[in-house]
């Protein structure tokens, strides 16, 4: 009996992300910009959006969070369904690419229960 060969699945993110910085990439650079125009920069830093909630994004036939599409964009990297994009400041609202880094759930996870007991330390942001 031959064992069946494991393939890595893609989820559709990360082939839509693929697609983005393979073919078009520079538009994608100019929406970037656009988003951070749009953006309210507060007391703390943070390049906010005037939405109630993280703002979304549509761009060539996919649609993902803006601090997504911000981060992944401008790092050139085409996250899976296994990485976050992980706000330091703890503002999902922000899009500030200096406040962004990627992770995987748990260090999200760890975020939240050091900012909960230790609050959000701005200078090292």
């Amino acid at each position: 009996m031959i064992a069946p060969r494991l393939t890595r699945v893609r989820d559709l993110s990360q082939v839509w992300y693929e697609r983005l910085l393979s073919y078009h990439y520079d538009a994608a650079l100019v929406k970037v910009t656009e988003l951070l125009a749009e953006t309210q920069t507060d007391e703390n830093g943070c390049m906010v959006t005037v939405t109630a909630e993280p703002r979304k994004v549509r761009f060539m036939s996919g649609q993902d969070r803006a601090y997504r599409f911000v981060y992944c964009i401008q790092n050139q990297l085409a996250t899976n369904r296994h990485q976050v994009v992980r706000h330091l400041c703890h503002n999902r609202r922000c899009m500030n690419p200096r406040h962004l880094t990627i992770g995987d759930r748990r260090d999200n996870l760890n975020d939240d229960r050091e900012r909960r007991a230790n609050g959000v330390d701005w200078h090292t942001l």
